[in-house]
């Protein structure tokens, strides 16, 4: 089913200077790089801590090191994926043990992917304190748990008809974020 876009709210520079701006915040609540580790949440929270991370050598001149966090099957909703859902590897280079983690997705909806993230990653250990930083933050009205992202690059409040879509190149033609409908929704 084809999306018809209603409105385009970042395009590729504002992308980036969201992502330089949640970087200069992440050093400064962390005070630095030491034991700070950066995980994405896989798909689109993969490139973004990437990037995110770059963005942190060029401030401090040390890259903090980046993991990557599946969490297919931590989902809630695992039922109505799919009969076969496709699972990725989760790959963490680094104990999480005593680290400032930063979990990174691209949209905060309901907040129960981010229960799952948090699930999977206590499965590995005990950090010593767990961040989140998001591109997108849709609104705390959308909220089905009590979870806030400590770092945000853009808050845009929307209807529960409305879908954010968040464009990377890793993944997309182009770059930048929009507001999209199913037709049926535009009544």
């Amino acid at each position: 089913m084809e999306l018809v876009e209603k409105s385009r709210i970042m395009d590729g520079v504002r992308v980036n200077r969201a992502l330089a701006r949640l970087a200069s915040e992440i050093v400064e609540d962390n005070q630095g790089v030491e034991d700070l580790y950066l995980i994405g949440i896989r798909r689109r929270g993969v490139p973004l801590a990437e990037r995110i991370a770059d963005k942190i050598a060029d401030l401090e001149g040390v890259r903090p090191p980046v993991g990557i966090l599946d969490i297919t099957l931590y989902r809630d909703d695992l039922s109505t994926v799919g009969p076969n859902p496709v699972v990725n590897r989760t790959e963490l280079p680094l104990t999480v043990e005593e680290k400032n983690i930063v979990l990174i997705d691209d949209v905060l909806y309901t907040g129960r992917t981010i229960r799952a993230a948090l699930d999977q990653l206590i499965d590995f250990g005990r950090p010593r304190r767990v961040r989140l930083a998001v591109l997108i933050d849709r609104g705390k009205e959308h909220r089905e748990l009590p979870i806030q992202a400590d770092f945000v690059g853009k808050f845009v409040p929307t209807k529960k008809s409305e879908i954010i879509k968040v464009m990377l190149k890793e993944f997309d033609e182009e770059e930048g974020v929009a507001i999209v409908e199913r037709p049926e929704a535009r009544g």
